[in-house]
């Protein structure tokens, strides 16, 4: 079969070599060396005249599998595999960015991200401003000659909110600058980025890719220009994904489209319930016809995706009551999970923000994001259901 194969197909079929064994199921490769025929293989191997693997730091057969399946599904050239979501956040970074850069961020990004950003590349000399998401007229004035990338999150944790790729590419191209985007709530099988003219798609491959709430791994893709530095970067400081998870994450791809369909599937008929709950303030989804961006989502997503963010009406009070309520749900701050899972952003993933900028990234006292799971839909919403009304009691206190 010469012509080009489905997403499905890539995320099942592409596999490294048998081993003389012939078995289906590729095996775990955990080493942390691997063996030479001579002096001479070993030389040409580290001068990087033949291909070959010289220590699992710098690769393995089942971190290159999982990447090789990556790749294919995000139309990269090639990528690397790392040890957590954040390490592919910071490589993506650090790789390009130098002491005297300047860097263009939405202020809607992951609390950790955020952190990163003020915190710890600040210390080297790597300057920074936040934009709008909601506001993308007023970006063009924000860079600066000293501008080097713009890094973003679409759709955005925990809010919710897009940006127009096309649009923010064609931006980058204008002013010389990197686009790097965290596709994690998409995932490749909803939105491609590089082939809306990204430089780099990072993932925290511990969400959907895995699915099921076993791992902590991450990923950079991009051009294989690119990925040189990144690899470099990344043999040095060694934030290695183990053989093991790795090959978890390689089987994991081979359902990551018929589990999404389902997630998004559960997330728009949760959102559309929520929006007709007279007890809920506002509901904010992709895919739901109130949601300001609907138009975009549906250009550039190919489905709405798993995560939905809500607000009580009570505030702060009524939202912890309700996550104290729930019954079958999991309270927990991770997402992507088979399992349903739900949190309140201002105490858990973004409290590390001052009360001031989790306002200006649009993380309310009463903001709750749902990660919808692959549970009967019927038994999701009843369990939301039965909390909003334990809760009430937080609105109208004896």
């Amino acid at each position: 079969m010469n012509k080009p194969k489905k997403f499905e197909t890539d995320a099942i079929r592409i596999q490294s070599k048998r081993t003389f064994n012939k078995e289906h199921s590729v095996p775990v490769y955990e080493t942390s060396s691997f063996v030479f025929e001579s002096a001479e293989e070993a030389r040409d191997v580290f001068a990087e005249t033949k291909e070959g693997h010289i220590y699992t730091r710098f690769s393995n057969p089942n971190s290159d599998e999982f990447i090789e399946k990556l790749c294919a599904l995000e139309g990269a050239e090639e990528g690397i595999a790392t040890s957590s979501g954040m390490a592919a956040v910071f490589l993506s970074m650090v790789s390009i960015l130098q002491p005297g850069d300047h860097l263009l961020v939405p202020r809607q990004i992951f609390g950790t991200t955020y952190l990163l950003v003020t915190q710890i590349l600040s210390r080297w000399g790597i300057s920074h401003t936040f934009v709008d998401c909601n506001e993308p007229g007023s970006w063009e004035k924000c860079i600066l000659p000293t501008t080097k990338m713009i890094y973003a999150e679409t759709p955005s944790n925990p809010g919710l909110d897009l940006i127009d790729l096309k649009w923010l590419t064609r931006l980058a191209e204008k002013h010389g600058l990197y686009v790097v985007i965290d596709n994690c709530f998409a995932t490749p099988y909803l939105q491609n980025p590089l082939k809306m003219g990204a430089d780099l798609v990072i993932h925290s491959a511990t969400k959907f890719i895995d699915g099921q709430g076993r791992t902590i791994a991450g990923a950079v893709l991009g051009s294989k220009e690119i990925i040189r530095d990144v690899r470099m970067f990344s043999r040095i400081i060694g934030p290695t994904l183990s053989p093991h998870t790795a090959w978890l994450l390689s089987k994991s791809l081979e359902t990551l489209a018929v589990r999404m369909e389902r997630h998004c599937s559960n997330a728009l008929k949760l959102a559309q319930y929520l929006e007709k709950n007279s007890e809920v303030a506002s509901v904010k989804y992709p895919f739901l016809p109130s949601h300001p961006q609907v138009r975009l989502a549906k250009k550039q997503m190919k489905l709405g995706g798993a995560l939905v963010s809500f607000e009580l009406k009570g505030g702060q009070k009524r939202a912890m009551n309700f996550l104290n309520a729930l019954e079958l749900l999991s309270l927990t701050s991770n997402l992507g999970d088979s399992r349903t899972t739900v949190t309140h952003p201002a105490t858990t993933t973004h409290s590390k923000l001052t009360a001031q900028e989790r306002k200006e990234s649009g993380v309310s006292d009463s903001m709750i994001r749902v990660s919808v799971g692959l549970e009967h839909i019927d038994d999701i919403v009843a369990d939301l259901e039965q909390a909003i009304i334990k809760s009430r009691s937080a609105r109208n206190p004896e």
